[in-house]
């Protein structure tokens, strides 16, 4: 069971990163595109503004 929790998250993280990743254009950021993506559910959680522009970059 712990095991398929790990995966879940693994996933989870995956998912989060690729979409960002694609839609890092649509965003108000300009550089540090790998940071930003690397740390996502960092800055997800503790930073609105990223919160925001990550929004935007999953609307695709």
């Amino acid at each position: 069971m712990e095991t398929l929790f790990v995966l879940a998250l693994a996933i989870a993280y995956g998912t989060g990163a690729w979409r960002f990743w694609s839609g890092f254009q649509k965003t108000n950021f300009s550089q540090n595109k790998v940071n930003l993506t690397l740390l996502w559910p960092i800055y997800f959680i503790a930073n609105k503004s990223y919160r925001e522009n990550f929004n935007k970059a999953l609307k695709g």
